[in-house]
């Protein structure tokens, strides 16, 4: 049942049962598939329900949001048909256990506790809201259905069509010492090419793995606390560790869409969803326009790591405990990257960097959207002329492929705020 109190008023906050945001449920040491010893643990669901709970490093309140049958869509995104599962006030954190898709899917028997003991993972360290959602009668189509576990909506109080709602991500924390990087047939890069095992028999119908022939790479993570960096750690074919640093991000951070239909929760769009873009981890900042009263807004598709582009098909996928800060930002321009119009797709800010942003099914259209995006931005808010802006663009700023796997693909610009350091000095 969708809990829908409204949390706001602190009489109420004060009667919730108050949780340590950072309690761990268990821990151990464990040999994790021949890649040498690691520190294993697993960050199980604090509630079975949203509540208050309190920072323990900060003694700030915050709003959790598990991942439960009755708090998440599998597949699909928040429309404006959905109820939020509670609303917030205009500057609330919002912790969020959020959950991978791999390891639960139809594909890998849809049984994370018979999945991850197959690499010696024991069931203490298999997620309880993994196993809950995978064994629950939620309704998921493995091919018509998009593969993520999305969590929400939460509310903002009085989001209203035109607003900007800016999140900020300020705590990304992994759930499990461990992931998955998947490559399905007919997806990824080299669809046809990958994976190099017998294909499927057309039509597919089945969910057996060992019919279906799909590649998941089981992926442990380890932390070096001499340098404070996760690493993900993979073998050669003569058991030698290759190890790539891990720098966790959500993948799916978004609003609803005014739309009674449907939303499919891979094509990422003007309201966000499956962005996947890596450089969105702690400390960035997302903008995100406002389509529908509340907001409404979700998350989910947890990254520990992901190259640009994330051409096998997934990213290491890993389940993780991100924290927000959702502040509501009215009539769209003060404060927002828009500057004499209005912010009408997500819009993403570093310490140093601007982010824009461009999705289309052909990549040479993704890329013009976002070079596009780059000069509205440089005209409106740093008052290039357009002319100048394209020639700074062309000399200055590196696009990169977001991904190319994800039915719109994306291409996101990193616009330097170094370079504009006399223009930002004027406006403080």
């Amino acid at each position: 049942m969708r809990c829908s109190k409204n949390v706001n008023d602190s009489a109420e906050m004060k009667s919730v049962k108050t949780l340590s945001v950072i309690a761990i449920s268990a821990s151990a040491v464990l040999i994790l598939n021949g890649c040498g010893d690691s520190n294993t643990f697993a960050l199980q669901p604090l509630a079975k329900e949203p509540t208050v709970i309190t920072i323990e490093d900060t003694g700030e309140e915050a709003i959790y949001i598990p991942s439960t049958p009755a708090t998440i869509k599998w597949g699909r995104l928040p429309n404006a048909t959905d109820e939020p599962l509670l609303t917030v006030i205009s500057g609330a954190l919002v912790v969020f256990d959020t959950l991978s898709h791999e390891g639960i899917l139809e594909d890998q028997g849809r049984n994370p506790e018979k999945y991850f003991a197959s690499h010696s993972i024991e069931k203490e360290y298999v997620l309880e809201d993994a196993i809950e959602i995978a064994n629950s009668s939620i309704s998921h189509n493995f091919y018509e259905d998009g593969p993520h576990i999305v969590t929400g909506p939460i509310a903002v109080e009085g989001a209203m069509p035109g607003d900007v709602l800016k999140v900020e991500v300020l705590n990304l924390e992994p759930r499990v010492p461990y992931g998955v990087i998947s490559n399905r047939h007919y997806k990824g890069a080299l669809p046809g090419e990958f994976p190099e095992t017998p294909k499927p028999a057309d039509p597919i119908h089945t969910h057996d793995p060992e019919t279906l022939g799909n590649v998941s790479i089981f992926t442990p993570t380890e932390m070096d606390e001499d340098i404070d960096q996760w690493f993900g750690v993979l073998q050669n074919k003569f058991g030698k560790r290759v190890t790539f640093p891990a720098v966790p991000f959500m993948g799916i951070m978004g609003v609803a869409p005014n739309s009674k239909e449907p939303v499919h929760s891979v094509p990422p769009h003007f309201h966000g969803g499956n962005i996947d873009i890596k450089d969105l981890g702690v400390g960035a900042t997302l903008y995100l326009p406002v389509f529908v009263a509340g907001g409404l807004f979700y998350t989910g598709d947890p990254h520990m790591a992901q190259g640009d582009g994330e051409v096998a098909l997934t990213a290491l996928e890993q389940s993780i405990r991100a924290t927000f800060k959702l502040t509501l930002i009215r009539n769209n321009i003060a404060g927002t990257p828009a500057g004499s119009g209005e912010l009408v797709q997500p819009f993403g800010e570093t310490d140093k960097f601007w982010i824009t942003m461009g999705f289309d099914r052909d990549l040479d259209e993704a890329m013009k959207k976002t070079v596009r995006e780059s000069i509205r931005f440089l005209e409106e808010k740093l008052g290039m002329d357009r002319a100048v802006a394209l020639a700074y663009l062309s000399a200055a700023t590196d696009f990169n492929i977001s991904q190319v796997v994800d039915g719109n693909k994306g291409i996101h610009a990193l616009i330097r705020k170094a370079d504009f350091a006399t223009i930002l000095e004027d406006e403080e």
